[in-house]
């Protein structure tokens, strides 16, 4: 595939000049053209182009026309002829069988058929299917549809006919295969049945609405033509290949009488012996081809010498006829001295009379007797027949009026000449008979050659018989033994066997293959009286003998010192004769009649016979055509590429193997021709080359046995030891070699191409194997693993120029034309950046693939599929540089792009902070570094800005909420931060208040440091110094920016609380709340945001660092606590200094007691000092519920009403000690009481704790007001109201 790009046509045009090559003759150059095409039936090409280009003169295309018309005619003559030897083959093949361990092929698919899968996984995407399927199966279909079936490089790969259906179901299982084991362990349901369940639907897609009836049939003639071909298959395909007409196959198939087994062993004899005369006519001569050492030409001959043997002993090892009754011809080893055999000759090898004893099958059928008149009507009749010296069988019995029966003996023998013998008998009817009486008997003497159909026969009768024309009605059919070649009665007359001239029954037996007898019988006898073995005889037709009495045609067999002369008195007979023989002797001479040659002339008779048809046809000249003079090498060339025409053209993915037929056919034609084996595999090699060179997926498995064949031939490692080595094969393995190195390189720069996601399977490791043979200098020195390594990375770097160049065309990133180019520079930045980051996608994708598909095959040097990445990636770097410069200043939209990029190389081993990595690192780091820059800046202004416009209003976390908030883009700024929302509070913002949490600025504060830091961790820098520099840089800054806050907000907490009043009407703003909560945040926040993970050394100086900011909130909550403290107890102080009014001894206590003991003999007066305390207790009780609601730090609620109850009980432990020597007014008691008990139980349900109730000081305080109580219960029992210490546990309210 040197041109991947190429379009199909422009493949079509190619293969189209193939098929247009001229053809040479055999015994001229290589004949390297097709069949023509068909043509019309005024003789003219149908659509065929000149192999010349027109001229201008009429003349000169006259004279064109001529020579195209001869060399078709050449080439017609051509295939004919080797037509006539590959029929032979296939007619009777002894050397090869057709091999059933050869993987089946499966079918290929088409564009058509591509196109029809396209659609059906179109429809079931778009849910036009009835197949039920859950998400993950449709995302799984869907990756497959658009990654495999969408792609340009399987599109080309099945017009190269390369794909089969097996190929896009292996794909497909492999992608689920990685799919499914990504998914979570379901319990009751295993991975494997998904991936069952899964391979199943696809077939369902796969197939679509077929019918499923038809299918079957269609596979079984697939697998039959895949398989084990029968001989007329193999005619029809060979047929196919070299365009031979039906009509011209049967004149051949009649001409060579290629279903006589006999005439076929009979030409493979005669050739045997042939090339064996060439062999020593070449060692005489000493005409030898032109061997690489003079030491091959006697090697050579010994070579030809041995091939002849062994196909001898192959032809002496079949059985003499496949089918035929079991019959074992004993195996006899053959004699170079060819001599006679006769019963007397001990010093030769010689048969014995047991060697030929053939064995016969009669049958017998007797129908009916005529004539019978001696015998009354209604006696009983019946006969008998025997083959002399063997059983005596019986018919039925039968009425004389009706004497038939219809009964069928049947007998073996092994009398060549057997004597059968049928009788009539009567049942006798006497007291004292002994035996049926003998009415008539028969004596035959049938033969194999007599006639099978019934006949009448005059029966001999006893003397003074009334039945003188007694006959009866019987056939005898005797069978011919596959082994009997011919037999007949014949004159003989020889010098050592036959020596009186005389009539005798003869019979051609064949022993074994090589091995034929005459032999003579007589009657009765099993064993031959006299036999000749005829090899080294020479059989003809002779002219009348006059001095010998008998016989009207002649013929002899003639041997050195010897000649045997035959006589017949039938012409057709004697042809038979000869025709026999002719196939016996193996002799190269056919033997020719006169009246033959008068047959031939048209003036003569006509004759009907199947040679006479041939001649007429023209196809004598074939059939009778010496094999040995023909230069099989040619003519195999020329078998071979055709085939593999045919082969690559028909409706199976082959990859150029042939099918079990071909190789078979191919075979038989080496090894009975003697076509070299390596000619053979470089003729293979060469045109599998031819057909890789222009676009046909070959198996590089198949191109590996073939080069290594020829190498081990060439370089003298054989396995079956030293062969000769022309020259010429030397000369052609290595131009085949550096043909098949360049085509190797090639397909390894093309490796995308060539092999699109792995297929075929294994053949991209298998050209690595093979490029390391090819590139070892003989085939037993390896080649050192450095030189390969070298020539793989050189293909590589190509690869990775081709690899990014079909990318780019494909993204249309660069432009071809002058206009494209234009365009491109005009381009926006951000149109550039969008086309390089779809580029980049891209990239990714195809080392991805690469990974998946093609790193099994680099297994050997996974470190040059890195190079090769690496060079893929430098020349995308080019691009990218290009863009990123196109952008403006401070413009962060190619973040994305890095994170991409480096997500993809990061976890790669050995792209991780590699060249190109390095590169993308070098360009973004000033970027990120600009922008963290920018960011803190920006960050630092709107805590400022934030702060002084801040309404401290409570809102919503924006960190919890973040996946659900739509950030909106900055207008406000000169500067295009990423997904950063407004430095003061945004309108987004409102739909959050009214809740309990920080500020708005707070929280955009806390957003906007997760955010950053979370941007720059999806970075995930590689290097690490530079990670962990950033990591430490934005936790620094964190903790900065979380500090000012932490200052700032407690600058404004004493502000806002400094505003608020003292009285009981004090209610806790919500502002105060929302600051505290801004310092709870902060207090989390710094665990997430101001953490750091590092070193040992380096985590100790970030601990004390931490441990500042977080001392500082800690103080901060302390101090707010404090002060909010201060500030409530502050109105307790309040309420204790208009108690003070009532103090003993001052002027308004005297005056509120009288006028309230005045007063109360006429109205009911409400209690002094009751609405004071509850007031207070309101108070309390609201501020407390309020802190409790919009605080949400518990711990902090718990320290603050721990603080608030000690300092109140201390407030009133310290306002009664300033009055320990006086005694409380009853309304301070009252109130007092009240204010207490009711601070100790509401505290109490807060959750503070009884250590800090159940002070020092509030103990103090309850001994104090128990012994006031006590003492005004002494003076005045019902001031009190029923207000008492010990009562207040019970009291509601």
């Amino acid at each position: 595939m040197l041109d991947p790009s190429s379009s199909e046509e422009e493949s079509d045009e190619v293969l189209e000049e193939e098929r247009r090559d001229v053809l040479v003759a055999a015994g001229g150059g290589s004949p390297r053209s097709l069949p023509p095409p068909p043509r019309d039936p005024r003789g003219r090409e149908a659509g065929a182009a000149r192999a010349v280009s027109p001229s201008p003169s009429v003349l000169s295309e006259g004279r064109e026309e001529q020579e195209r018309l001869q060399r078709e005619e050449r080439e017609k003559r051509l295939r004919l002829q080797l037509y006539v030897f590959i029929a032979r083959c296939i007619a009777h093949p002894f050397n090869a069988k057709q091999p059933t361990d050869m993987a089946r092929r499966q079918q290929k698919l088409n564009k058509q058929q591509l196109q029809m899968l396209k659609e059906r996984f179109q429809a079931f995407l778009n849910g036009e299917t009835q197949i039920v399927a859950d998400e993950a199966f449709c995302n799984a279909v869907r990756s497959y549809y658009e990654v495999f079936l969408k792609s340009d490089r399987v599109a080309r790969m099945v017009h190269s006919g390369g794909c089969s259906a097996n190929d896009f179901r292996d794909v497909f299982k492999k992608n689920i295969e990685k799919r499914v084991r990504s998914l979570p362990e379901i319990d009751g349901l295993s991975k494997e049945t998904v991936l069952s369940s899964w391979l199943a639907k696809y077939d369902a897609i796969y197939r679509g609405e077929e019918d499923f009836c038809k299918q079957p049939n269609r596979m079984a003639l697939s697998a039959v033509s895949e398989l084990i071909l029968s001989k007329e298959q193999l005619y029809e395909m060979f047929q196919q290949i070299l365009g031979i007409k039906k009509l011209e196959h049967q004149l051949i198939y009649n001409a060579c009488q290629l279903d006589n087994g006999d005439e076929q062993a009979a030409q493979i004899r005669r050739e045997l012996d042939g090339r064996l005369q060439l062999a020593e006519q070449m060692a005489r001569e000493r005409k030898f081809p032109k061997f690489v050492t003079r030491e091959m030409e006697n090697m050579y001959i010994e070579e030809l010498r041995s091939s002849v043997n062994l196909l001898m002993a192959n032809l002496e090892s079949l059985p003499v006829s496949k089918g035929g009754p079991e019959f074992k011809l004993q195996k006899l080893k053959r004699s170079q001295n060819s001599a006679f055999l006769d019963i007397g000759d001990e010093n030769e090898v010689q048969l014995s009379k047991s060697d030929v004893v053939l064995s016969f099958t009669l049958e017998i059928v007797i129908m009916e007797v005529q004539g019978l008149k001696s015998v009354a009507p209604n006696r009983i009749v019946y006969c008998t027949m025997e083959v002399e010296g063997g059983e005596k069988l019986q018919t039925d019995q039968a009425e004389a009026s009706r004497p038939q029966w219809g009964t069928q003996g049947d007998f073996t023998t092994t009398h060549p000449r057997p004597v059968v013998k049928v009788k009539l008998f009567t049942e006798s009817t006497g007291v004292l008979a002994l035996e049926d009486k003998e009415l008539g008997r028969v004596v035959l003497y049938p033969t194999s050659n007599s006639p099978k159909s019934p006949d009448l026969h005059k029966m001999i009768v006893p003397k003074n018989s009334q039945d003188s024309d007694l006959k009866i009605k019987l056939a005898v059919r005797m069978d011919k033994p596959p082994h009997m070649k011919h037999c007949g009665y014949l004159y003989a007359l020889g010098q050592k066997v036959w020596k009186r001239w005389k009539k005798r029954y003869f019979v051609l037996v064949q022993v074994s293959q090589y091995t034929f007898a005459m032999c003579s019988y007589r009657e009765k006898k099993s064993e031959p009286q006299e036999l000749m073995q005829l090899e080294g005889y020479t059989v003809d037709y002779t002219a009348p003998h006059t001095g010998l009495q008998g016989g009207r045609v002649f013929f002899n067999a003639v041997k050195e010192g010897d000649t045997v002369i035959f006589a017949s008195d039938d012409e057709q007979d004697r042809i038979l004769w000869v025709q026999a023989m002719y196939r016996a002797t193996g002799q190269s001479y056919k033997p020719v009649p006169a009246s033959q040659a008068q047959k031939m002339n048209p003036k003569g008779g006509n004759v009907n016979t199947d040679t006479d048809r041939g001649q007429k046809h023209g196809m004598d000249e074939f059939i009778s055509a010496n094999p040995c003079k023909f230069d099989h090498a040619s003519l195999f060339r020329l078998l071979q590429r055709q085939t593999l025409d045919h082969r690559l053209n028909d409706s199976y993915s082959c990859l150029g193997w042939f099918s079990p037929g071909q190789v078979f056919v191919l075979d038989e034609y080496c090894a009975r021709y003697g076509v070299r084996g390596c000619h053979r595999h470089l003729c293979y090699l060469n045109e599998l080359i031819e057909h890789s060179e222009n676009g046909s997926v070959i198996d590089p498995t198949l191109l590996h046995y073939s080069f290594a064949f020829c190498a081990s031939h060439v370089h003298g490692n054989r396995p079956d030891g030293i062969g000769t080595v022309s020259v010429e094969e030397k000369e052609r393995f290595e131009e085949i070699k550096d043909r098949l190195s360049s085509l190797l390189e090639n397909q390894i720069s093309h490796f995308r191409y060539c092999f699109p996601f792995g297929r075929p399977e294994g053949a991209l490791k298998a050209t690595l194997s093979l490029l390391e043979r090819v590139l070892m200098k003989d085939i037993a020195t390896p080649i050192p693993a450095e030189e390969v390594k070298k020539v793989v990375r050189k293909c590589l770097e190509k690869a990775a120029l081709i690899n990014y160049t079909r990318l780019t065309e494909y993204a249309k990133i660069e432009a071809t034309a002058e206009k494209d180019s234009e365009t491109m520079n005009q381009a926006t930045p951000a149109r550039k950046l969008e086309e390089v980051l779809h580029l980049a996608e891209l990239c990714i994708e195809v080392l991805q693939q690469n990974e998946e598909h093609h790193s099994e095959a680099f297994a050997w040097w996974p470190e040059l599929l890195a190079e090769h990445a690496e060079k893929f990636l430098s020349l995308y770097s080019v691009d990218m540089d290009s863009a990123l410069e196109a952008q403006l200043q401070d413009s962060w939209d190619s973040f994305p792009l890095f994170q991409l990029l480096n997500n993809a190389l990061r976890n790669d081993t050995f792209l991780c902070n590699g060249k190109f990595h390095k590169h993308l690192q070098e360009i973004f780091v000033p970027m990120v570094i600009r922008y963290i820059d920018l960011m803190e800046s920006s960050i630092a202004q709107s805590i400022h800005r934030g702060l002084e416009q801040e309404s401290w209003q409570p809102v919503k976390s924006i960190t919890n909420s973040l996946p659900n908030v739509a950030l909106p883009k900055v207008p406000s700024l000169p500067l295009n931060l990423p997904q950063i929302p407004s430095f003061t509070t945004p309108t987004w913002m409102t739909s959050l208040y009214d809740s309990t949490n920080g500020s708005a600025t707070s929280e955009d504060l806390f957003w906007k440091l997760d955010a950053l830091q979370m941007f720059v961790f999806d970075l995930h820098w590689p290097e690490p110094e530079f990670a962990h520099h950033l990591e430490q840089r934005l936790k620094l800054m964190a903790t900065d920016m979380i500090e000012a806050c932490v200052k700032r907000t407690r600058i404004a907490f004493e502000l806002k609380l400094q505003k608020t009043n003292k009285s009981t009407d004090l209610r806790i703003p919500s502002s105060l709340c929302t600051m505290f909560n801004v310092l709870v945040d902060a207090k989390k926040q710094t665990a997430k945001l101001c953490i750091l993970d590092g070193g040992q050394e380096f985590a100790s100086q970030w601990q004390q660092y931490h441990s500042k900011i977080d001392d500082l909130i800690e103080e901060t909550v302390k101090e707010i606590i404090s002060l909010l403290v201060s500030k409530v107890v502050s109105v307790l102080e309040g309420v204790l200094s208009k108690l003070s009014r009532y103090d003993e001894g001052t002027f308004f206590s005297s005056l509120v007691s009288f006028t309230v003991k005045a007063a109360a003999k006429y109205v009911d007066v409400p209690k002094p000092g009751m609405d004071l305390a509850d007031t207070y207790i309101m108070f309390v009780r609201q501020n407390q519920d309020i802190l409790r609601e919009k605080v949400n730090e518990e711990m902090y609620i718990e320290k603050l009403f721990d603080q608030w109850y000690s300092s109140s009980m201390k407030v009133i432990c310290m306002w009664l000690a300033d009055r320990l020597d006086l005694q409380l007014h009853i309304y301070q008691l009252k109130t007092l009481i009240k204010i207490v008990k009711k601070t100790y139980r509401d505290f109490r349900l807060q959750g503070v704790l009884e250590g800090t109730l159940n002070s020092k000081t509030y103990d103090t305080v309850h001994s104090r007001l128990t012994v006031e109580e006590a003492t005004v219960s002494v003076t005045d029992a019902g001031g009190l109201q029923g207000i008492t210490m010990k009562d207040s546990d019970e009291e509601e309210g």
